[in-house]
C-alpha cells in the first residue's frame, strides 16, 4: 500500500515535473510567437497609416490588405483609401462591400461616400437592399450616407427608393430609412421634400429629428408648416431643430404673417430646454424687427450663461429702444462672454453708443479687451477707430481690426491697399496673411516683388497661414492679366524653391497656372514620420484601443472636469498628436477662445485668438463617428490643416459627419461642458 502510494506520488511528482518543464519550454516560444504575430500586424497596418498620410495611393498594398485575414486591417485599408480621395479606389471599395466582417463593408461604404463617384450608387444600394429592414446596421447606414454624399440624379432616386412611399402608419421606419431622412439636405434642389414631410410626422422621435433637420437645412416653403407643427412637439429635440429652422426669410417665402409665426415661438422662450430656447432666440433674431426685442430681453438674464449670450445676440440684431436699454445693463457684467457679446450687441443696435462705450478698451493693458473693442468698432461700422487699432503693439489686436476693417469696406473699396502693403512686413504672421489677402481682391502686377519677400518672410513662422495668404494673391495677379501670369511665372514660379510644405503645393497647384509644370505635383506628401512613427503610434494606440483600453484625458475647467475617452481606433495619428501635446501641458492654462451657443466649444490655440496652432500640420482622419453632443473633433481651416486646436459639439451636427476628424467623445462631465462660455480657462489637460 505504502509502496504503491509512493510510486504513484513519485509518478505523479514525475507528471508534474515533466509538465512544467513542458509549459516553461513552451511559454517563451507562444509569447515569441504572439509577439511575432503581433509585429506583423503593427507593421501592416503602419504601412496603411503611411500611405493614408502621404496621401500615396497604393493599389497593390490595397489589393493585399483587403484580403487580410483580420478584419481590422481590412476596414483601416478602406478608411485609407476613402481619406487619399483617388477615384481609383472606387472599384476596390465595391468590392469591399461584400466582405465578411460588418465594420469592413460600412467602412468601405463611408470611403465611397468621400470619393463621390457616381458608379458606387448601384453597389451601395444594393448593399441596403440585401438586409431586411429589422437587421439592417452600420454597413447599411453608411451605405445611404455615401448614397447622399454622391449625389445627383442617381444618388437622389436612389434615396427616394430608400425612403418608399413615406411614413406608413403601424410600420416601424427603418435604419436605412431613418439616415436617409437626416442625410437628405445634401441633395439641394433634389431632396424628397413631400417624404421628409411625411416623416415629420413619424411616431418614432428620432426619425421626426432627422426629418425636420433636414427640412431645416432646405429651407423651403413647403416645409414651413412641418417645421410650425413641430415646435409642439413632446420631444425637447424636436422643438430645438424646428427652432432652428423658422426664419422670416422661410416665412416671407410661404406668405404668411410674421406676428403669428413669433406668436408660435414664443412659448420656446421660456422652454425647460436651454438648447431649445437658443434655437427660438436665432430664429426671433432673424425676423429683424425691434417690435419683437422685448420678447428676448428677460433672456439676457438667463440662470445658462450661452442662453444669456445668444439672447444679447439677438438683442443686438433686433435693435430698438428695449434691446440698447438691457444691453446697456450688460455692459458691467463680470462673466467675460456676457460683457463682450452686450458690446458687439450694443454697437449694432446704437452704433455710436457701442463705439463709445468700447473706446475705453483701447487702453486697457489686456490684449484681450484691446481686441474685443475691434470688433465692437466692427459692428458699429466705425472705420478710423480700427484703423487707429492697426498701430497696436500685439499682432493679434491688429490682425482683428485688420479682418474687421476687410469686412467693413466694401470689397470695390481700393483704399486699404496701400496699409494693406506696408502691413505685408509686420512681424506677426496673422497681420501678413489678412494684408495679403486684402491685396489679392485688386491683383495688380506691381504687387509680385512684395507678396514674393511675405512668401519667403513666412518660412519662419509657427504657421502658414501667411504664406498660404501671399500664393492666393499671386495666384489672383496671374489670373487677372497675361502680364501678371508672366510675372508670377518669371519671378516667383522660376526663382523660388519648390515648396516643402504640401499645403502650399496644393494651393499653387489650384491656383498658379504655371505651378504644376514648375513644382510638380502636390503629392505623395514628405510627412517627416518615418517608419517607426506609425509602428509607435499603432503600438501605443490603436492595438491598445483595439483590446479595450482606449486613452481618456482629464479636463479641468473654470465650470468643472470633463473627463473625454480618445478614438484611437478611429483617428490614431490625431490621437497621438494630441496626446503628445498634453504630455507637454500644451493645453494648460488656455481659453475657450471660440463659443457658439447649442453649436461647438473650442480652445487649443496658444495665441487665443484663433490663429495659432503647434507648429506642426495633420492630414485629416475622417471616420464614421458622427458628431453627437460631446463629440470631440479636430478644427480646420480647409482640409489637412489640423494642429492642436479642436472643438467640442455642445449639441448633434449631422452637417460635420465626416468632414472633420473625430477623435474622442466626452463619456463624463455633460453639464460642465453645456456651462462653459467663451474666454473660461481650461485649467489642465491630463492622462
Amino acid at each position: 500500500m505504502s509502496s504503491s502510494c509512493s510510486s504513484r506520488c513519485r509518478i505523479r511528482s514525475a507528471c508534474s515535473a515533466g509538465l512544467l518543464l513542458v509549459l516553461a519550454v513552451a511559454a517563451p516560444w507562444r509569447r515569441g510567437a504572439a509577439q511575432q504575430q503581433d509585429e506583423a500586424l503593427v507593421g501592416q497596418l503602419a504601412r496603411l497609416l503611411a500611405v493614408a498620410d502621404a496621401r500615396a495611393f497604393d493599389a497593390p498594398l490595397f489589393r493585399e490588405a483587403l484580403h487580410h485575414p483580420d478584419a481590422v486591417v481590412r476596414r483601416q485599408v478602406a478608411l485609407a483609401i476613402g481619406r487619399i480621395g483617388d477615384p481609383a479606389g472606387t472599384d476596390l471599395l465595391v468590392e469591399a462591400l461584400a466582405d465578411s466582417d460588418q465594420a469592413v463593408r460600412a467602412a468601405a461604404a463611408f470611403g465611397l461616400g468621400l470619393l463621390k463617384d457616381m458608379r458606387a450608387v448601384a453597389p451601395l444600394l444594393a448593399q441596403v437592399r440585401a438586409v431586411p429592414a429589422a437587421q439592417q446596421g452600420p454597413a447599411q447606414a453608411e451605405a445611404v450616407t455615401a448614397i447622399a454624399k454622391i449625389g445627383g440624379d442617381e444618388g437622389a432616386g436612389a434615396l427616394r427608393d430608400i425612403l418608399g412611399n413615406g411614413f406608413t402608419p403601424g410600420v416601424p421606419t427603418s435604419l436605412a430609412q431613418s439616415t436617409a431622412l437626416l442625410e437628405a439636405w445634401r441633395l439641394g434642389t433634389r431632396a424628397p421634400v413631400p417624404s421628409l414631410v411625411g416623416f415629420a410626422e413619424d411616431p418614432d422621435p428620432t426619425a421626426r429629428w432627422h426629418a425636420l433637420y433636414a427640412l431645416a437645412r432646405l429651407r423651403v416653403a413647403r416645409s414651413v408648416q412641418a417645421l410650425l407643427r413641430a415646435l409642439d412637439d413632446s420631444t425637447p429635440a424636436v422643438r430645438a431643430v424646428a427652432a432652428r429652422g423658422v426664419s422670416r426669410t422661410l416665412v416671407d417665402s410661404a406668405r404668411l404673417d410674421p406676428q403669428v409665426v413669433v406668436g408660435r415661438l414664443r412659448p420656446l422662450l421660456g422652454d425647460r430646454d436651454p438648447q431649445v430656447r437658443i434655437n427660438a432666440l436665432r430664429a426671433l433674431a432673424t425676423f429683424h424687427d425691434s417690435a419683437f426685442a422685448r420678447l428676448a430681453v428677460p433672456l439676457a438674464g438667463d440662470a445658462d450663461v450661452n442662453v444669456a449670450v445668444q439672447a444679447e445676440t439677438t438683442l443686438g440684431v433686433l435693435g430698438g429702444r428695449a434691446a440698447v436699454e438691457a444691453l446697456g445693463v450688460r455692459l458691467s457684467s463680470a462673466v467675460f462672454a456676457l460683457r463682450r457679446q452686450a458690446l458687439i450687441a450694443l454697437a449694432q443696435a446704437d452704433s455710436a453708443a457701442g463705439a463709445t462705450a468700447a473706446a475705453a478698451l483701447t487702453g486697457d493693458a489686456d490684449w484681450r479687451w484691446r481686441s474685443m473693442a475691434a470688433e465692437v468698432f466692427g459692428a458699429a461700422r466705425d472705420r478710423p477707430r480700427l484703423e487707429a487699432l492697426l498701430g497696436d503693439a500685439d499682432g493679434r489686436v491688429v490682425a482683428q481690426a485688420l479682418q474687421t476693417l476687410a469686412r467693413v469696406v466694401p470689397e470695390a473699396d481700393t483704399t486699404l491697399g496701400p496699409r494693406a502693403r506696408d502691413l505685408l512686413a509686420h512681424p506677426d504672421p496673422a497681420v501678413r496673411s489678412v494684408a495679403a489677402d486684402l491685396l489679392a481682391r485688386h491683383p495688380v502686377t506691381a504687387d509680385v516683388d512684395r507678396l514674393i519677400q511675405a512668401y519667403t518672410r513666412a518660412a519662419g513662422d509657427p504657421f502658414d497661414d501667411a504664406r498660404l495668404s501671399a500664393v492666393a494673391a499671386l495666384g489672383a495677379i496671374a489670373r487677372a492679366s497675361a502680364e501678371g501670369r508672366l510675372a508670377v511665372a518669371g519671378r516667383f514660379l522660376a526663382t523660388v524653391p519648390r515648396a516643402d510644405d504640401y499645403l502650399v503645393r496644393r494651393l499653387a497647384a489650384e491656383r498658379l497656372p504655371d505651378a504644376a509644370e514648375r513644382w510638380g505635383p502636390a503629392v505623395p506628401i514628405a510627412t517627416d514620420r518615418g517608419p517607426e512613427a506609425y509602428r509607435d503610434a499603432v503600438r501605443r494606440y490603436l492595438l491598445v484601443a483595439l483590446r479595450g483600453q482606449p486613452p481618456r484625458v482629464t479636463i479641468e475647467t473654470d465650470r468643472g472636469t470633463m473627463v473625454v475617452e480618445l478614438y484611437a481606433t478611429e483617428a490614431p495619428l490625431t490621437v497621438a498628436a494630441f496626446l503628445s501635446l498634453v504630455e507637454r501641458r500644451y493645453f494648460d492654462g488656455s481659453r475657450w477662445h471660440r463659443v457658439v451657443p447649442n453649436f461647438v466649444v473650442q480652445d487649443g490655440d496658444p495665441r487665443g485668438d484663433g490663429w495659432g496652432g503647434p507648429g506642426f500640420v495633420l492630414r485629416d482622419e475622417v471616420n464614421p463617428v458622427r458628431y453627437d453632443v460631446g463629440t470631440m473633433g479636430m478644427a480646420l481651416s480647409g482640409p489637412d490643416t489640423g494642429g492642436s486646436q479642436f472643438f467640442i459639439t455642445l449639441s448633434p451636427q449631422p452637417h460635420l459627419d465626416g468632414g472633420y476628424t473625430v477623435f474622442g467623445r466626452v463619456v463624463t462631465g455633460f453639464n460642465v461642458l453645456g456651462a462653459i462660455a467663451q474666454g473660461d480657462r481650461i485649467r489642465s489637460i491630463h492622462r
